[in-house]
């Protein structure tokens, strides 16, 4: 029976939506902290060119000789420096307006193209602008009017202007060292993720390593201790092996109810029927047996059947085969026929009823010994996830086009040994029960070899 079609890992589903989260978060938080960076050094400008903008402004005089502000030397040696990024520029409004009355040497023949606005420009503070550069960028500006003490001096503009590529440098070192902080926290966020899935699941790594267990035989019930989320169904798992095992136990016991009911009756036609030679005496003692073997063949695989849904069962094959050598060797004693085990047999388990086993093999045994001219041997080998018991005898073998056919009910291939050609039939039915196989080939003995395949217990 097939389970539930898995439909992906548990662990992966939260580990890729918890990191997908974990990078959407550091992402955001890199393009957060970039951004309040820029509009950081962004102000930092501003106060900068603020500070020129009123060196400036302390600087200029009006020469009446020439009709043309006087400005000192400011500190700024990028002010002297052809296009460094840094300007000023000075412009006359008024009746007879004049754009780049003076100018810083740092502009060299360029001009600042200021918006002719008077009233936008106050007297006090400064008005912010963007403006377009000598060389095409873009400048941040900041302008102000100035008004001299002089009667005859002209209204004045005064702007101070530096390249916004100023900001890139600060700005690309930090964005460098912000990628490596956030790298590294998303690295170990991810790291702290991967270990806490780990830890969080492990219980249930450990519970269905448990439930293995009790599904190969290896224990009766989910033991351990386990968080308080998992203990509930732990518990009720624990109960429900508990009832399996109740339910197959009460089966057992009406199963053996049952046979002895039956048997009973049919023990008092037997002997009523021993008692007359007729033909209805006969008769009676041919279906009293008859029934008999279907009573013990149905029985078989009832209890068979139980044992298979049974948790926790592990039946060592090695006493059982050395104790059916010794009854067979004592019921084929008048043959002469030697039972015997062969060296290095391995001490395997069957996955099942003990007395399952022992109906199987006592059916196999007793089949080779009356086959047999003077050997049977038996050997186990472990093969994988079952136990193979091969049972080998030197008789006339079978031919192969009858290894099959042998299995079927009621045949026997030779009418002259004894037997009802019940066993081997019953031997199949439990086998298939099981989930085995059962086979004939040749033996090396030179006669038949019937090789039993059983589920493995894996305390074996």
């Amino acid at each position: 029976m097939k389970g539930p079609a898995a439909t992906g890992s548990l662990r992966l589903r939260l580990l890729a939506g918890t990191l997908a989260w974990v990078l959407l978060t550091v992402a955001l938080a890199g393009w957060g902290l970039r951004s309040l960076f820029r509009e950081h050094i962004a102000q930092q400008l501003q106060a900068q060119l603020v500070l020129q903008l009123d060196a400036l402004s302390g600087n200029v005089d009006w020469d009446e000789a020439r009709q043309q502000p006087r400005v000192a030397a400011l500190s700024d040696a990028r002010l002297e420096q052809p296009l460094s990024g840094l300007y000023w520029q000075i412009d006359r409004l008024g009746r007879a307006p004049q754009a780049a009355l003076a100018l810083s040497r740092s502009l060299w023949d360029q001009t600042l193209q200021l918006p002719d606005v008077p009233g936008d420009y106050p007297a006090r503070g400064h008005r912010v602008l963007r403006l377009a550069g000598p060389q095409g960028q873009q400048l941040l500006a900041v302008a102000r009017t100035l008004a001299l003490p002089e009667d005859d001096a002209p209204l004045l503009r005064l702007a101070v202007a530096g390249d916004e590529a100023l900001l890139a440098e600060p700005l690309q070192r930090f964005t460098r060292l912000l990628l490596l902080a956030l790298s590294m926290l998303a690295l170990g966020l991810a790291l702290a993720v991967a270990l806490q899935l780990h830890l969080a699941l492990r219980p249930l790594a450990v519970l269905r390593q448990r439930l293995a267990a009790v599904r190969l035989g290896r224990a009766e019930r989910l033991q351990g201790r386990f968080p308080h989320e998992i203990a509930p169904l732990v518990d009720e798992f624990n109960h429900v092996l508990a009832e399996n095992a109740d339910m197959v136990q009460r089966a057992r016991t009406e199963a053996g109810n049952l046979a002895h009911a039956v048997h009973t009756p049919l023990a008092v036609l037997a002997n009523a029927a021993a008692q007359d030679d007729g033909a209805l005496a006969r008769l009676v003692r041919e279906q009293v047996a008859s029934a008999r073997r279907q009573v013990d063949w149905h029985l078989a695989r009832a209890r068979a059947a139980a044992a298979v849904r049974a948790t926790g069962l592990a039946t060592p094959v090695l006493e059982p085969v050395q104790a059916l050598l010794r009854t067979m060797a004592r019921l084929h004693a008048a043959r002469g026929v030697d039972f015997a085990l062969a060296a290095g047999a391995a001490d395997a388990a069957f996955r099942g009823e003990a007395q399952d086993l022992y109906e199987l093999l006592g059916n196999l045994l007793d089949n080779a010994g009356k086959w047999a001219r003077s050997r049977v041997q038996v050997d186990v080998r472990r093969q994988g996830a079952q136990v193979c018991i091969s049972v080998d005898d030197d008789g006339p073998g079978i031919p192969e086009a009858e290894r099959e056919r042998m299995f079927e009910r009621g045949t026997r291939l030779d009418e002259e040994r004894p037997g009802s050609g019940l066993g081997l039939d019953i031997v199949r039915a439990l086998v298939q029960t099981y989930g085995g196989s059962v086979r004939a080939q040749a033996s090396p003995l030179g006669g038949a070899r019937l090789l039993l395949c059983l589920p493995a217990s894996d305390n074996s």
